[in-house]
């Protein structure tokens, strides 16, 4: 069985829906979609989202807190057993940020990982705290034998060739040296960096500043990861960066994955 999975930040769904977002749909071989900063409640969208073409159903999670903020969805082809949306710890479950789901063979979680910049004061450590309890959660999940697949939004670049310009950014919230040594402990614990398993090079970035033609000239940042349980790097097939995809601030990542 082929699951073929992508995840894009979408920079808010009812503006990337007037981008294409229902051709994207239609024309995306994908089985799983996972979406972040959806920054929108079901009740504001209309139907074409809440029931989308293509044989998906549409799950959302939605920040409970604030209007137009964060929130996360997962299209799908292929019924999940369970779905969930909370940890347990409100500070992290009102911010409509993870989508849960079992699929049987895998466990996935589609992740809206906060952004640590100092706009917002305590951001850094609530962003460090977060991913603490997210993979803790999947640590309870792997103790019962489970394999995970972890996608999203992690705003976070992990080394110099994830990013153009990492000299620069070395105290920039994203590349701060705390957060990309967490990236360092999922590796240590046992999670793979898909999209590095089929290709090493620098040059490949997920997200672009709207500002001075930084996506035209690639002045980029790999933000967006597929990690997954060591337990499924056999079943990995592919892992992609979907550069020519636009609508959006991020494009879209994808792996397929073979049981």
């Amino acid at each position: 069985m082929l699951y073929r999975l992508s995840s894009w930040n979408v920079n808010g769904i009812r503006a990337i829906q007037k981008k294409g977002f229902l051709e994207y749909l239609k024309s995306a071989e994908q089985d799983i979609i996972g979406l972040q900063e959806t920054k929108a409640h079901p009740e504001q969208l209309d139907s074409a989202l809440l029931s989308p073409d293509g044989g998906f159903a549409a799950h959302y999670h939605s920040c409970s807190i604030k209007k137009g903020y964060s929130g996360v969805a997962l299209f799908t082809k292929i019924a999940p057993k369970r779905i969930w949306t909370t940890i347990g710890e409100e500070r992290f479950d009102q911010e409509g940020r993870m989508i849960w789901a079992d699929f049987d063979d895998f466990v996935l979680v589609n992740a809206y990982f906060p952004n640590g910049s100092d706009e917002e004061k305590g951001r850094l450590q609530y962003k460090l705290d977060f991913y603490d309890a997210l993979f803790a959660h999947a640590q309870k999940l792997r103790q019962e034998g489970r394999k995970i697949v972890v996608c999203g939004d992690f705003n976070t670049s992990h080394q110099e060739r994830d990013l153009a310009r990492p000299k620069e950014n070395v105290k920039t919230s994203g590349f701060l040296p705390q957060e990309r040594a967490v990236l360092d402990a999922l590796l240590a614990d046992g999670y793979v960096d898909t999209f590095r398993e089929f290709t090493q090079e620098g040059g490949h970035y997920s997200w672009w500043s709207n500002r001075m033609g930084a996506r035209e000239r690639n002045i980029g940042w790999r933000l967006d990861y597929f990690y997954i349980t060591e337990d499924l790097r056999p079943n990995l097939q592919q892992a992609s960066i979907h550069a020519d995809i636009g609508g959006s601030d991020h494009c879209p990542v994808s792996i397929v994955l073979k049981f």
